[in-house]
């Protein structure tokens, strides 16, 4: 069993948290499958009991509009039941885009794996790496 980690990047910044992810994804002895959202499929992830979803934060503090808003709405009415890891970047703002979507994935039934998404201003410092490598740990307990 493979655990998806699926995200947006447009600058590498979530691109590496993902890699980090995945990382300790392989280091709790699961398997991760990487895949940037535009690869994914919104009805593979729903028979899935555990994955993770990065994005980083865009335009007034959202989810990247053009592909991962709309794999997050597909998906969102099957999540139910599921651990789901968030992760992200930012450049301004003060994480309002992650608190946001956090709440979104708790009303739509998801247990948030980690407690909380991970997110790193800018490029991820080794202390964001650290934390993502643990949060894919804790997904991997998870499954």
């Amino acid at each position: 069993m493979s655990i998806p980690v699926v995200y947006w990047s447009g600058t590498g910044n979530t691109e590496q948290m993902a890699e980090a992810v995945a990382a300790g994804i392989k280091a709790a002895g699961q398997e991760a499958d990487l895949c940037s959202v535009g690869g994914a499929d919104a009805g593979r992830l729903a028979d899935e009991k555990a994955f993770a979803l990065g994005c980083p934060s865009m335009g007034a503090e959202e989810l990247e509009e053009s592909e991962m808003e709309p794999f997050v709405q597909a998906l969102e009415g099957n999540v139910a039941g599921k651990t789901v890891l968030l992760f992200g970047s930012y450049g301004w703002g003060d994480g309002e885009w992650m608190r946001t979507w956090e709440e979104r994935m708790k009303n739509a039934g998801a247990v948030l794996a980690n407690g909380g998404g991970v997110i790193a201003n800018e490029a991820p410092d080794d202390s964001a790496v650290k934390a993502c490598e643990e949060a894919g740990k804790a997904l991997a307990a998870a499954v």
